[in-house]
C-alpha cells in the first residue's frame, strides 16, 4: 500500500489537530488515536510507519520547539503559486 498520500494528507492538517501540543510523547498519542480513528483500515504495521513518518515531519518543522507558531502551511503554498507565477512572466 502507498502511504504517502495519508502521510502528506495527516501532515498537512497537524497544525489544527496537535494546535498547542508541543510535548513528543503527547503528540503521538493524538496522533496514533487521529490515525486509529481517521484510517482505521490501515493495519496496525502500516498506522506506525505513518506515525513515524508524520513525527518525523514534525521534528522537521521544529513543533516541539515551539513551531507552527507563526507558520502556515498556506503561506507556502502562496509562496509556490507566487514562485510558480513569476516563472511564467515573460
Amino acid at each position: 500500500m502507498n502511504l504517502r498520500p495519508i502521510i502528506d494528507e495527516i501532515s498537512s492538517q497537524a497544525e489544527d489537530f496537535l494546535k498547542g501540543i508541543t510535548d513528543r510523547t503527547r503528540a503521538r498519542a493524538e496522533l496514533t488515536e487521529f490515525i486509529a480513528l481517521e484510517y482505521s483500515g490501515i493495519i496496525p504495521a502500516d498506522r506506525k510507519i505513518v506515525t513515524d513518518a508524520v513525527m518525523a515531519f514534525l521534528e522537521e518543522e521544529n513543533v516541539f520547539e515551539g513551531g507552527f507558531a507563526g507558520h502556515s502551511f498556506a503561506d507556502e503554498v502562496d509562496a509556490e503559486v507566487e514562485a510558480d507565477t513569476e516563472d511564467h512572466e515573460d
